[in-house]
């Protein structure tokens, strides 16, 4: 099956972070599957208000914005969800007391109308996924909050095919139209999981919205979350290359997809109106 932009079933598109410098922030970071991108910033452990305090941890306080108009119920939905998924990623215990606070902006959404504020539109399953890794980018930039491991997102869809149905990693915006179901998926990568190493972590599922418009089995699940779990991998794998670019102003890690080669490039010097100037690794 021939995909639109030419990608393999398993292929991720070009992956890109880049950590921002924003003022009254610890940390902020920008992350892009392809032209899917969001950007999130982690302010904390700071004060926080009285009727918001917790004896024994640290409040965490997610806001997620869309690309236009103020939040609506899809992005509330969304501020939620992402609550959940990052919880068991941070030592909320080590800091009572106090406040920790993820914004988190859709920085895209034109062609599917998702992260558009559109009540009912909802929010793709890829563009959920770079919020959550976004937001992952973002808490390792501010290095303040202690975290037992890091949380990764990708999305798989499921397309019709001549042979059935196939399901493919990283879905875009042009293929949204063609997919008769699919989600986001979400892992913890942390070197204390049973199985772990430093250098290869274990990956643990958190969090799915995998659904279809017609029945699925288990095997059909069982496929798409190892499909999942690759590419949550290289999400992780760019992240940790990603590091040594945090010093450098306007820097970005971009690893490049399985059908292109991979390049290393050191770019010293940026254009300040562009977004897309690349630290290649």
């Amino acid at each position: 099956m021939a995909r639109t932009d030419g990608r393999k079933p398993t292929d991720l598109r070009e992956l890109s972070i880049v950590y921002e410098r924003l003022d009254r922030v610890d940390g902020a970071a920008k992350f892009g599957f392809g032209e899917t991108k969001s950007l999130a910033s982690v302010s904390g452990p700071i004060e926080v208000r009285a009727n918001l305090e917790l004896p024994s941890q640290a409040t965490l306080d997610i806001h997620i914005r869309p690309l236009a108009s103020i939040s609506g119920t899809d992005s509330k939905a969304l501020s939620t969800t992402l609550k959940g998924i990052l919880s068991p990623a941070l030592l909320l215990s080590h800091h009572p007391r106090t406040l920790v606070q993820i914004v988190g902006q859709a920085l895209c959404g034109t062609g599917s109308g998702s992260g558009m504020g559109s009540v009912g539109r909802g929010w793709n399953a890829s563009l959920v996924a770079s919020v959550v890794n976004a937001s992952s980018a973002a808490l390792v930039n501010a290095s303040s909050v202690p975290m037992r491991g890091v949380v990764c997102a990708v999305a798989v869809g499921r397309i019709p095919s001549e042979s059935g149905l196939e399901l493919v990693l990283d879905p875009s915006e042009a293929e949204i139209s063609r997919l008769s179901g699919g989600g986001c998926f979400a892992f913890l990568f942390s070197a204390v999981l049973p199985s772990g190493t430093r250098d290869a972590p274990s990956g643990s599922l958190l969090w799915t919205n995998y659904t279809t418009n017609t029945p699925f089995d288990e095997a059909e699940l069982k496929r798409a979350r190892e499909l999942a779990e690759g590419g949550a991998r290289e999400v992780w794998k760019t992240l940790k290359e990603s590091v040594g670019t945090m010093d450098a102003s306007h820097a970005t890690t971009v690893r490049k997809t399985k059908a292109e080669p991979e390049v290393m490039e050191e770019n010293a010097s940026y254009a300040e109106d562009s977004d897309d100037a690349k630290m290649e690794i």
